[in-house]
């Protein structure tokens, strides 16, 4: 038997509900990953119910964390990177400085990034120099992006209202990732215009193509916190067993879509992620990717 393919996840926790670490490390162990994961903060719940308990972990707990895990002589055998929600420039120079020292000892392994800085409705709810940050030393860093149509809006300044611009932004996006990466896109929550009503959409664009896959729009009024987590988690999951960003689209998109339903029909505010476990292995309803360029 092959050992387990390792990932360091650097992201928030909380210890009720899920976002996250909370959202992304389980989906990824079911998936038969060893995850390493450091948080970033720890909280008693998501900030979405108003109030909450906990602390923000400074940056140099992270550092601490990271040359811990040094001290094994393991870093060279991490295979990933995966990092979501910074809460500050600190956190972000933390990130990169665990990415760095991988990256010395693994040149191969990859950096996947969910952008979180805001959505639409709710705007932009970081600090006002993340994106900055995000845009100018985080992505330059990146082999995969998974930000929502507000975040690829936001990092190129260009339109995603259409497919056409949609796919030119994401273009925008890759000329500035890792020249030695994948550099791939996956663009969430996308709702544009000549889509099929009461329908959402995601956006892979690479090298070698660009993928749609459509699915029902499920109404979960709120949003559900943590969804943008999990399709990071189960995208990259499926993209290092693969290498296929068709394949592994379909997978992440499929799987997400069974979970959220299954949170609908269940009619909770946090994801069913443990109920929903066995979709993470083999999805219940698959969803193709359809190729738009």
């Amino acid at each position: 038997m092959q050992p387990p393919r390792n990932i360091l996840s650097i992201q928030s926790w909380v210890s009720y509900g899920h976002v996250g670490n909370a959202a992304a490390v389980f989906p990824l162990q079911r998936m038969g990953f060893e995850v390493w994961a450091i948080h970033t903060v720890q909280f008693s719940n998501h900030t979405g119910y108003g109030q909450w308990k906990g602390m923000i972990l400074p940056p140099e707990h992270l550092v601490a964390v990271v040359e811990g895990i040094a001290e094994r002589d393991v870093l060279g055998q991490c295979d990933a990177v995966l990092s979501g929600y910074m809460g500050s420039g600190g956190t972000a120079g933390a990130i990169l400085s665990a990415l760095h020292k991988v990256r010395q000892l693994n040149p191969s392994a990859l950096f996947c990034c969910d952008p979180v800085m805001g959505d639409e409705g709710r705007g932009l709810f970081v600090r006002p120099e993340i994106p900055e940050i995000i845009k100018n030393q985080v992505l330059p860093q990146a082999d995969i992006l998974t930000p929502n149509q507000f975040e690829l809006e936001l990092l190129t300044e260009h339109p995603s209202k259409t497919l056409p611009e949609a796919l030119e932004a994401a273009r925008i996006v890759r000329a500035r990732m890792h020249p030695g990466g994948p550099r791939i896109v996956v663009v969430t929550s996308l709702l544009r215009q000549g889509a099929p009503e009461n329908t959402i959409e995601t956006l892979a664009v690479a090298e070698e193509g660009a993928w749609l896959v459509r699915t029902p729009r499920i109404p979960l009024e709120p949003p559900r916190n943590g969804t943008g987590d999990a399709i990071a988690a189960l995208f990259l999951g499926r993209y290092l067993q693969t290498h296929q960003v068709a394949q592994s689209l379909e997978h992440a998109v499929s799987a997400m879509y069974n979970l959220l339903l299954l949170t609908h029909q269940m009619n909770t505010r946090e994801i069913q992620l443990i109920a929903a476990q066995d979709e993470y292995i083999n999805p219940s309803r698959r969803f193709a990717a359809e190729q738009v360029a």
